[in-house]
């Protein structure tokens, strides 16, 4: 039996995440590829069962798996992100969920047949889309900064309300079916909900004091984190259900909004584990379900339920809560559109399933099919199709992966006008304004200010690039840069100047986990790099093509000639960095820093002399006509 349970962990621990990359390697929606690979290895050809195969231990499992990606995604919540975005997120989780409530619940009614008490137990947690579902999504999309900020807030602070509200219909009808509950058990609810706020707001506030103070050593913050987090679900779900889910939701607001130092490091770390969850979490749900659940979900009321949650209820929802806000219409329809189901739902809804059965609520039987249905309708439907309606409506960032530069200089003005021209998005930050003087004056946009300010993630949007390019004067603050910003870019992302010539052996032993990856061969300096701009040299565009190959092309350049990067026809930039070439092949642009070539040098001294006799000539001529006057 152990041999059995160990296998069936790795074995979702590896389809998850092998998910994950499938749907990373083939740009598709990460979480239906799991939701189909669960539903592959589980009912269809029966490989796994993991409500089965981990019996008692399958529902925690669960929960405080959801409950660590629930504070993951509330560790974003700041809400300095949502300036100028209060109001309509503020309608959206307050009006606009009651309203998705009340319409759910009505079509649960009257069009999936159940009855009114399990239709608005079911219609709240509907409500839920949550960061399981919607950050995968957003990551995928690339949606600007307005409706992305958003989503997420409302996957986030909506994900335990719905659980809430679910728990809130289902003790009103205990309070009107039971003789045994009375008023005091809706106040303990009530009293309940207050406190799983109040505890989770008060353990992040103990957890940034020790934090900030000093008594936590780096290495042990992300374990204490993690335990904590743990705690303060357990203990506030343990007095009452589902009320844990609001807890590690405060408690993760309330650090993110007190910005302490150490909140990336453990932002990231949560990230890393939260990716792991969902994926394995996904595969044992879907893999748990039965065969009669997924014949059940072709009854033609569950279909109709479906269409109804998915054209009306949130379209209407949304945009009656959003009249009188700043929202463009463009932007109504996208998150009008927007509302995939996740985790949440698929596991509250099957408590319910079995509380509502063993109160003779008989209609609760496809309450797992139901959820099942609107959980993969909507995850397959807005994952494939927010990135093309984000496109359609303007609202998603260019396909075409940007280059940041940090540290202007003449080189990296000229560098970014060829950025410019090849059509690559491009910016160039500095805090200095004397150093972006030649980048302001070339019309390249730029930033101005500290890239490593905490601040700056506030004020500028770096979605759109992709690559980050370290190209100050300063050799240390290039590779601190590069390490800072490892986890959002990516080491292979991650490039910098040299600021050591080739006889310098100092650094040659410095870790080489530090710093970005050192641009260029020949190890050119980032000193020499401006001498050869302000001496001339030019960026070069070169076409690869069938009958002009790379090869002949390193034949035939100049000695001199400085190879940059290698842009792909799928948009990509491959940089030659220090002791590594791109693979070039045909289709390829080699651009390529270069002196003129000495033909042009000759056809531009032969026009100077040319100016210059005609010039002489034209004097000659204006000034007979003052000599034949005298």
């Amino acid at each position: 039996m152990i041999d059995s349970i160990l296998f069936n962990i790795m074995l979702v621990g590896v389809l998850g995440i092998a998910s994950q990359w499938l749907a990373w390697r083939f740009r598709l929606p990460a979480i239906v590829v799991m939701s189909i690979v669960g539903l592959l290895v589980g009912p269809i050809f029966g490989l796994i069962n993991p409500k089965d195969d981990f019996g008692e231990v399958f529902k925690p499992i669960i929960s405080m798996a959801v409950a660590i990606i629930l504070f993951e995604g509330s560790l974003n919540l700041d809400f300095r992100e949502v300036r100028g975005l209060g109001k309509p997120v503020f309608r959206i989780v307050t009006f606009g969920a009651l309203l998705a409530w009340i319409l759910g619940s009505l079509g649960a009614h009257y069009v999936a047949g159940l009855s009114w008490a399990v239709a608005f137990v079911i219609g709240g947690l509907f409500i839920v889309t949550g960061p399981t579902v919607i950050l995968p999504l957003l990551r995928q999309a690339k949606l600007k900064p307005r409706p992305a900020a958003i989503l997420k807030w409302e996957g986030i602070v909506v994900d335990p309300f719905g659980a809430l509200i679910a728990v809130f219909a289902f003790e009103i009808i205990n309070f009107l079916i039971s003789d045994d509950v009375t008023g005091l058990s809706l106040l303990l609810f009530f009293a309940a909900s207050l406190f799983a706020v109040v505890f989770g707001w008060a353990l992040g506030k103990f957890t940034g004091f020790i934090f900030e103070n000093g008594h936590v050593p780096e290495f042990l913050k992300s374990p204490v984190v993690f335990a904590l987090v743990l705690a303060c679900f357990t203990i506030s779900d343990h007095i009452t259900h589902e009320t844990g889910l609001l807890a590690v939701t405060a408690m993760g607001m309330t650090l993110a909004n007190m910005h302490i130092s150490s909140i990336d490091d453990m932002r990231h770390f949560k990230e890393n584990i939260s990716v792991l969850l969902i994926s394995t979490i996904f595969v044992m749900l879907t893999a748990s379900l039965t065969v009669d659940t997924l014949f059940q979900i072709f009854n033609w009321n569950i279909i109709a339920f479906v269409l109804l949650m998915l054209f009306i209820v949130r379209p209407v929802s949304i945009w009656l809560s959003t009249i009188g806000t700043d929202l463009s219409v463009r932007e109504k329809i996208l998150v009008g559109w927007i509302a995939p189901r996740g985790i949440v739902a698929l596991t509250v809804s099957s408590y319910f399933a079995s509380v509502l059965l063993e109160k003779g609520f008989e209609d609760a039987k496809i309450l797992t099919s139901l959820t099942f249905a609107l959980v993969f309708s909507t995850v397959c439907a807005h994952g494939f199709s927010i990135k093309w309606l984000a496109k359609k409506l303007d609202l998603a960032i260019s396909e075409q992966p940007g280059v940041m530069i940090v540290g202007g200089s003449k080189y990296s003005t000229e560098f970014a006008k060829t950025l410019q021209d090849m059509k690559i998005p491009v910016l160039i930050t500095d805090s200095s304004w004397q150093r972006l003087f030649s980048v302001r004056k070339a019309g390249i946009p730029f930033y101005r200010g500290e890239i490593l300010s905490e601040q700056t993630e506030y004020y500028l949007d770096m979605t759109p690039y992709e690559y980050m390019i370290a190209a100050t004067e300063l050799d240390s603050y290039n590779a601190l840069v590069c390490t800072t910003f490892v986890p959002e870019v990516g080491r292979n992302n991650l490039f910098q100047l040299s600021l050591r010539s080739k006889n310098d052996d100092d650094l040659e032993d410095m870790v080489h986990t530090i710093g970005g990856r050192i641009l260029f061969q020949n190890h050119v300096t980032w000193e020499e790099l401006n001498k050869r701009v302000e001496r001339g040299d030019v960026f070069r565009k070169t076409n690869i093509t069938e009958k002009y190959t790379f090869e002949e092309y390193l034949k035939e350049r100049d000695e001199n000639t400085l190879l940059l990067f290698a842009h792909k026809p799928t948009g990509r930039i491959e940089f030659f960095t220090e002791g590594s070439s791109p693979k070039i092949e045909q289709g390829d642009v080699i651009v390529s820093l270069t002196q003129p070539c000495k033909e042009l040098n000759k056809i531009q001294e032969k026009l100077t002399v040319q100016r210059e006799t005609k010039a002489k000539e034209d004097k000659k001529k204006a000034d007979k006509p003052k000599e034949s006057a005298d």
